[in-house]
Parts: structure tokens; sequence; C-alpha cells
């Protein structure tokens, strides 16, 4: 889904930058009452893992693969606002740094892959919540479904600029069904991903996922043999892992995810890759900007063995995306804690 330069022109890809400015605004406003000291240095991290896992393209079709966007995963775990702001440090981390997703077109990148897979994801999270049972298993449902959603609604999304413009003179209809046609596919792998992803930090420490604040259920103690409810008060059951704790692992998959699996990701072209070339799409594509850059591709520079110059590349990009993130995400909790300080009236 990453959109090259070229695919759209000038003018599209100037109102799309806006549309991406205006977000990142209001995202970091709203980031302001979603961050804290336990979640501000579990953002910088959901940005170093989504980086990570959108390294591993899974096959989804005859000569055609996908990977996570990360949508959903973000605004489930952090929120709807930080969300947009991760899944944003992770595209401009790949554009820059690695060639991927045109630097014209990170206006479109942004609105496509961080804003409209953030909202819409979040919203059919959200609904699936009011009514589904109150529980974990709720929340990891909810997370799937809301991911599998995601991911379409992300290829209308490119269909629709593409429509407004686009810099060939294709079929629009063929256009929409061939991407979101692939697209449902590699939804699929994003709902897995997302719910075993979601679920598993809900096992350890439910405390820090957004999207199940509110959510807990009332201790139960088991007495004489029953299970009856704890009285009010009683205290919680303590978290199965330090913050500490779960930054590390979180971390270390990550750097494991990108700097070792990464090498035996499938090798066929995205689902916007494939369509791209099947429909003409990508006759106007032009040379990125960051061609030069030592880690374009990821892999690097000067590095003759394609294994450990992608893991290198991969573990770099890591590195770079969560200390970018974990900057900006402690920036804003720290910016909210000015604004929330007493204000001295002169009296």
């Amino acid at each position: 889904m990453h959109v090259p330069d070229g695919f759209i022109d000038a003018p599209t890809s100037a109102v799309t930058g806006v549309v991406a400015a205006g977000a990142l605004a209001v995202s970091l406003r709203g980031a302001r009452r979603e961050l804290d000291e336990r979640t501000a240095p579990l953002a910088g991290l959901v940005a170093a893992f989504i980086f990570a896992v959108q390294m591993l393209n899974f096959p989804v079709a005859a000569g055609t693969s996908g990977h996570l966007l990360g949508g959903a995963l973000a605004a489930i775990l952090v929120g709807p606002y930080t969300g947009v702001l991760c899944v944003s440090v992770v595209l401009l981390m790949q554009g820059v740094l690695f060639a991927d997703g045109g630097l014209t077109a990170l206006g479109v990148n942004i609105t496509d892959m961080a804003l409209v897979t953030t909202v819409v994801s979040y919203a059919v999270f959200r609904a699936l919540l009011a009514v589904l049972p109150r529980g974990r298993r709720s929340v990891t449902v909810a997370s799937f479904v809301a991911a599998l959603l995601s991911v379409p609604a992300a290829a209308v999304a490119f269909t629709l600029v593409y429509a407004v413009g686009g810099t060939t003179d294709v079929s629009m209809g063929k256009v929409a069904t061939a991407m979101i046609g692939v697209h449902v596919l590699i939804g699929v792998g994003e709902a897995v991903i997302t719910a075993l992803t979601v679920g598993a930090v809900i096992a350890v420490r439910p405390d820090l996922v957004h999207g199940a604040r509110g959510l807990r259920q009332r201790l139960r103690l088991r007495v004489d043999g029953e299970l009856v409810d704890a009285p009010v008060g009683a205290p919680a059951p303590a978290a199965r892992a330090s913050r500490r704790g779960l930054w590390a692992g979180g971390l270390a998959a990550s750097v494991v995810l990108a700097g070792f699996v990464s090498f035996y990701a499938s090798a066929n072209p995205d689902g916007l890759e494939k369509v791209a070339h099947d429909k003409g799409i990508d006759t106007k594509e032009k040379e990125h900007a960051s061609a030069g850059s030592p880690l374009a591709g990821y892999g690097v520079e000067d590095v003759s063995d394609q294994r450990l110059s992608g893991g290198l590349a991969g573990v770099i990009g890591v590195g770079v995306t969560v200390v970018a993130g974990s900057t900006v995400f402690w920036a804003v909790r720290r910016r909210r804690g000015e604004d929330a300080s007493p204000v001295d009236s002169g009296l």
C-alpha cells in the first residue's frame, strides 16, 4: 500500500498533504489525553513493532503478497490519536531511510495507511465492543474484525484518490475490483496478526491496552470450591509482567522479526505493486528521492551478503523507529504535563 512517487499528480498530492498535516495536528493534540507515563513508552515500541512486522510479507494469492498496515493494532493498543502518529512515524522512517513510499506521496500514504485504517478500525472496534459481552475475549474478537475491515477500506481510499489524481488513464472499475479483492485477502493476515498481538498484551498487561479500558471484569475468588464476587475494594491480581519487561520483550521480538525472520518473507510484489503492474498504473512511477540512501531497498550499502545486509537494515530500522517514536511520544506526554500544571494567576 506504500504509494510511490509519480502515481498521483502534484495537485492531489498537495491536497492529501494538507489533509495529512491536519490529521497529525489533531492527533498530536488528542494524544496528550491518551498518553501517560505508562503508555508513552509502549507507543514508541508499537511503532517499532509495526515497522518490523511490515517487513514480513506473506503470500496471499498467486504471485502476490501482503504485509501488516498496523493502523488497527496501534489504535487498539495505544489509542486512535496516538495510533495515527505511530503509523506516520513508521511511514516517515520508511520513506526517508529506506526509499519505501514516495516522499511527494507521503501525504497520500499517511492519509491512506495511517488515518483511514485507524479511523475505520477504531470505529468498528468500539461498535463491536458496545454489543459484545464485556471481557478480554471480546476485545480480541473485535480487534480481528476491525483489522480485517481496515485493509480493504484503505484500498477503497487509494482507489478514490487515484480516480481524482491518477497519472495514467486506466479503468477505475478494474482497479477498484483488483485492489479491493486482493486487500480483502491481505486483511485476513492483518486481522490474525492484530488479534494475536492484542491478545498477547492483554494476557500480561491488560491495563496497558487502550481498547480494553473500562472492560476489566470484577475479581472473583474461589470459596469452598465456588467462584464468588470479591468484596468491593479487594486488591486486583498483580500484573504478570512489568512495564519494563514488556517493553524489553517487545523490542527483542521486533529485532528478531526485522533482523532474522524478514529474510524468509515472501519476495512477491505486494497488493498495490501487483495491481499497479497489471493495470499499467506503474508506467508513470518516478525514481525515489531517497534512492541513494545507504539503506534503500531494506539493505545496507556495501554489504554483499544479502541475509546480513537485510538483517542489519531491519535492526537499524527498528532502532531508529523506536528512538524517533519514543522521542515524539515523550514530548507529547511532557506537553500534557505542562498543560495540566497549575496556571500562575499573578495574584
